[in-house]
């Protein structure tokens, strides 16, 4: 098998040390240099004026938890070619598994180029993405400490959940901070309600009497204070993020126009593809690498599984989310796709086929840096039109109509 690389190193990494083995091909022959370094700084610097010395130019390492990223940037600003690697696709034979060989393996996979590394993004990149998904995970707990705070509710038989469609807006945080104080007259409670509600005075009041006891009053005084110390926290996210902004700001602009994209979620998706689509060499890689696409999976010429494959654990969900909301507009592309795939595949597999058409579009978007255009709801009539033509006109002709087609001159 051909080398491509004849000075090459492979890194197992792990939280404290990091194996590394040298690989090197010289009159045909291959020899081999296994050392341990520890993960603190020092010693990664000595790791990496090892390689340099040993005139190493490519170096491949597994993708270990976040054990890597220290390891990976010494060496980056070492001026070293790096590949980052699926542990999944470079696992060895069983059996035979130490440290050593582990790096050695790597080593000699990385020599033959049966290595094919992650996407790793730029330095603003990976910053932009640190804060958004930081920032998705203080949402999550915010709802959740919403969630808590109507289970207290509920324990005291206080159905405020029934009458307002958010707890923790206007009229909701002055019926807790009453709540929290002492109140228990419901007609008080009511009082406290905007006039704009939908339920009325009397059906506000009726889901107010409860039983609250100080130990309920406690939990949601608590509550409530990690509710407002999480959104504290998503405002300096936040401020943090708009700092970042500016070399992503006609990215995120011109993504912000795909239905179903407001300014959050276009910059949670730039940071978690960049704005650089010279990474992927079509839209099809793109969606590849989302998993948004069927698994290959093959054998004696029969298809067993089209699942999509695992993984994607924060884009999938962003764009899933992104076409949902996409469908609910009417006389759009988008939901034109999904009702059209939906009667045949059913909704879980309509709604990944819209998200994975977003993202091919997102593609071109961020490539040639322009807004999006949407196909139209009547997209593909025209593309099928004579095949409509005869659907419906077999469909009329099974409820008894003779029909008769004259084509409508332009």
């Amino acid at each position: 098998m051909q080398v491509l690389h004849s000075r090459c190193a492979g890194l197992d990494v792990h939280k404290d040390t990091v194996v590394a083995c040298i690989r090197r091909l010289s009159r045909n022959q291959v020899r081999q240099e296994v050392r341990t370094f520890s993960t603190m700084t020092r010693s990664l610097y000595e790791l990496a004026d090892w390689l340099a010395s040993e005139r190493v130019t490519t170096v491949a390492m597994e993708a270990t938890g976040v054990y890597w990223k220290p390891v990976w940037h010494v060496l980056e600003a070492s001026g070293f070619k790096l590949v980052l690697a699926n542990a999944a696709h470079i696992k060895a034979v069983p059996g035979r598994k130490t440290d050593v060989n582990d790096a050695t393996w790597i080593a000699d996979l990385l020599a033959h180029g049966l290595i094919r590394g992650s996407f790793i993004p730029e330095q603003p990149v990976q910053e932009l993405r640190d804060l958004t998904r930081t920032r998705k995970q203080f949402v999550r707990e915010r709802t959740q400490h919403v969630q808590r705070i109507q289970k207290i509710l509920e324990d005291a038989n206080i159905k405020l959940a029934s009458v307002l469609s958010d707890i923790t807006g206007r009229s909701g945080r002055d019926i807790l901070d009453a709540i929290i104080a002492g109140q228990t007259d419901p007609a008080a409670l009511a009082a406290l309600g905007n006039k704009r509600l939908q339920a009325t005075p009397e059906e506000l009041a009726e889901a107010l009497r409860g039983h609250v006891t100080p130990h309920h009053r406690f939990l949601l005084e608590f509550y409530k204070g990690q509710i407002e110390a999480t959104e504290q926290a998503i405002a300096q996210l936040d401020a943090e993020v708009a700092a970042l902004l500016d070399p992503f700001r006609q990215a995120i602009d011109n993504v912000s126009t795909v239905p179903g994209f407001a300014d959050t979620n276009a910059t949670a998706l730039v940071g978690e593809i960049g704005s650089d689509m010279s990474r992927f060499p079509t839209a099809g890689h793109l969606v590849s690498w989302a998993t948004l696409c069927p698994r290959n999976d093959e054998s004696a010429g029969k298809r067993r599984s089209t699942r999509i494959r695992k993984g994607g654990s924060w884009l999938k969900p962003l764009l899933v989310q992104a076409a949902w909301s996409a469908i609910k507009k009417k006389d759009s592309y988008e939901r034109a796709l999904f009702l059209r795939l939906k009667s045949r595949r059913g909704p879980q597999k309509a709604i990944v086929a819209v998200a994975a058409s977003m993202l091919r579009a997102i593609y071109y978007i961020l490539r040639d840096g322009v807004p999006y255009r949407s196909l139209g709801a009547n997209h593909f009539d025209g593309l099928q039109r004579d095949r409509a033509k005869r659907r419906l006109v077999h469909r009329l002709n099974q409820l008894g109509y003779q029909v008769e087609l004259t084509e409508v001159v332009a």
